[in-house]
């Protein structure tokens, strides 16, 4: 079954983010259809990422999200946004990932904050992080201001976000213990032709 890790780093219970979060993971899996979601969130892992930095050694229950994650077939990333960028907290959990763990892994970045005036924090700080870690982000990121929550146009960014996403994981084959996500290198030396691109789009 088609994999899909929800990784929500909201301090607060309960959080503007984590609702986001939601959000995108209801509009994901209804472009999926059949899927297995697995909600990771990161407030309850805050000592054993802490730990982790510390000492070197993953906590169980920080293993089991790393391995959540190294194993999904997409995953949909929020953070709240601290100081112009992404919190110091999804920044360490994505710090102690061993390397390699998102390498051509579709994502869907998304963000909170209480003002509109932070919401080009998906291009200048989460997309350049996800590009170094050699995951695939699709073009669509979603941020959602305090105000933006009972604005029709949030959710329209997120369908459109979450069938971005869907499109990427449908590429991934899921035939068992010999699945192999497409790297960055798979991408560049056999690249979907466009008009193939085109025609998903228009769901021809």
């Amino acid at each position: 079954m088609t994999r899909l890790v929800v990784v929500s780093a909201g301090l607060s219970v309960p959080s503007s983010t984590r609702l986001l979060a939601d959000r995108l993971t209801a509009a994901t899996a209804e472009a999926l259809g059949e899927v297995d979601v697995t909600h990771v969130e990161l407030r309850d892992l805050a000592h054993e990422i802490t730990d982790r930095l510390l000492t070197g050694f993953p906590g169980p229950a920080l293993s089991a999200a790393a391995d959540a994650v190294r194993d999904a077939d997409g995953l949909v990333v929020v953070t709240p946004v601290f100081a112009a960028s992404y919190s110091g907290l999804f920044k360490s959990f994505f710090d102690v990932l061993e390397p390699g763990t998102v390498d051509g892994t579709p994502v869907l970045l998304a963000a909170t904050a209480g003002t509109a005036r932070h919401s080009l924090v998906i291009e200048h700080a989460l997309r350049p992080l996800f590009a170094y870690l050699r995951a695939v982000p699709v073009p669509t990121g979603v941020f959602a201001a305090t105000d933006d929550f009972g604005d029709r146009g949030l959710q329209e960014r997120v369908e459109r976000a979450a069938g971005e996403l869907a499109t990427l994981m449908g590429k991934v084959d899921t035939s068992g213990a010999a699945r192999r996500r497409r790297t960055v290198e798979d991408e560049l030396a056999d690249p979907t032709p466009f008009d193939e691109l085109l025609r998903r789009a228009s769901g021809d």
